[in-house]
């Protein structure tokens, strides 16, 4: 620091050695003392807020954008795809045995499994002479008996189904099914199945709607250049944003194709082309002869959108934007042969864009501060008026202070003259003194109406004193 600072000040001399290191420490040990209204303990953690902060601007780590949460819920959605997929199958073959013909008329899982829990008992898409316990179902749509009429539980499978004349296909076939009568005992099993698998595939979508929110404040720009799940699986793979955007490019491209990668070296055969970003969609838009080529130039861009995102201050998904649209040039340039922009005129692009955003905002905070100061002249004759009564106010209350003073001094006369002109107290100075304050209170009575009470009150008691004397 002395070097420092005699770098910067040639003017000034520096000395730097133990016994001014002992007089800083103590100065540290006893700042308490020095500075006021400073309590025990603050300076130990305004000390540890600044470790912390400096720690995290040296390692630029912000808990805000912690991705552990990404690979948490991706994991948690492909265990739940696989339970979901278990499920369905267990519910279509559980009740087919029932009603074997709806399988053929919803294809869907989720929307079979609604349709399961809405219909129950075939027959009553016939008669309407199955119904839920207590007297309602599925949907609370019951008659003024408790039990549903065919034409309700018709619109009813239109409302799930979404077609009317698959829903009406659906209750031709509950009247000619084939399927075997169920008690409600085993009725009741069924139902409880499939409405806990419905309610399973409500919280996977409301999870994989968490994990796109999530990508769009920890990878912008990744995930919009090749989608939330692709990219969430790539960040649990590498094991964290970071150690994704420290790996390269060719690491990218093959990254979740490990136990091919190994295989073709032990066998000595070609290596894999492409492993997690297989499933984005540009590999799949590409000719057989030019998959290989578009992986390698998407985990190039991959690469430069995940270092943006790791390393930038400030989130933003406009880079991801513009490397879609080069790996979109690229595609174009394999089929019909374009020539695609270079990537530096693309990333001066971008960053003229930013600037000009950056600065349209300058703008509108100059716009709203110069507005704010005319509403600030703009003040109303009456609130200026009251804002300068006020500081009157005060100051005629400084004033009075001081006169209260002055008169308390004022009071105190020689014993000697007080017995010796006992006569002139009532007709003379005392009855000025008593005229005098009695003109200071009502001038504060009239001039200011807010004066304090306890000065009102030792005048009128210094004016009794005076009377009274």
């Amino acid at each position: 620091m002395a070097t420092a600072i005699a770098d910067g000040m040639p003017g000034l001399s520096c000395r730097s050695d133990d016994t001014v290191r002992e007089v800083l420490r103590g100065c540290r040990d006893h700042l308490s003392h020095y500075v006021k209204g400073l309590a025990g303990g603050s300076q130990e953690q305004a000390q540890l807020g600044l470790g912390h902060s400096y720690s995290r601007g040296r390692v630029k780590f912000n808990p805000a954008r912690s991705d552990n949460m990404i690979i948490q819920s991706i994991a948690l959605l492909d265990q739940m795809d696989k339970d979901l997929n278990t499920f369905a199958m267990r519910v279509r073959e559980w009740y087919s045995w029932h009603f074997p013909e709806l399988k053929d008329h919803v294809k869907d899982n989720y929307m079979y499994a609604r349709c399961a829990a809405f219909i129950r008992d075939k027959r009553s898409l016939c008669s309407g002479g199955d119904t839920a316990e207590n007297g309602e179902s599925d949907n609370g749509k019951v008659n003024g008996e408790g039990v549903e009429s065919p034409e309700e539980k018709l619109a009813g499978l239109v409302e799930i189904i979404g077609d009317e004349e698959v829903a009406k296909a659906v209750v031709v076939a509950a009247r000619t099914s084939m399927g075997m009568d169920c008690s409600s005992m085993d009725m009741v099993n069924i139902v409880n199945f499939t409405q806990r698998m419905v309610k399973l595939a409500e919280y996977r979508k409301q999870l994989a709607s968490y994990l796109t929110d999530k990508m769009a404040v920890v990878a912008p720009n990744l995930s919009t250049l090749i989608g939330d799940t692709v990219a969430a699986r790539l960040i649990s793979k590498a094991g964290s944003l970071t150690n994704l955007a420290k790996a390269p490019a060719s690491t990218v491209q093959i990254l979740g194709a490990e136990k091919a990668l190994f295989r073709a070296l032990k066998t000595k055969g070609n290596t894999p082309k492409y492993g997690l970003i297989y499933h984005s969609s540009f590999i799949g838009r590409a000719d057989a002869k030019n998959k290989g080529r578009i992986s390698r130039y998407l985990a190039n861009k991959c690469s430069i959108a995940t270092r943006i995102d790791s390393f930038a201050d400030e989130p933003t998904s406009v880079y991801g934007q513009k490397l879609r649209d080069q790996v979109e040039e690229r595609l174009k340039f394999y089929e019909t042969g374009a020539a695609p922009r270079k990537n530096i005129d693309v990333m001066e692009e971008v960053a003229r864009h930013l600037k000009a955003g950056d600065d349209a905002e300058a703008e509108a905070d100059e716009i709203s501060k110069k507005k704010k100061k005319k509403k600030d002249k703009k003040t109303p004759s009456k609130k200026r008026k009251a804002e300068d009564e006020g500081a009157d106010e005060e100051e005629d209350a400084k004033a009075a202070k001081k006169s209260a003073k002055k008169a308390k001094k004022a009071k105190k006369p020689q014993k000697s003259e007080e017995e010796s002109s006992a006569g002139e107290k009532v007709c003379g100075p005392s009855l000025c003194n008593s005229l005098f304050y009695t003109a200071i209170l009502t001038f504060w009575r009239r001039c200011l109406p807010t004066t304090s009470e306890e000065i009102i009150k030792e005048v009128q008691e210094e004016k009794e004193e005076l009377e009274f004397t």
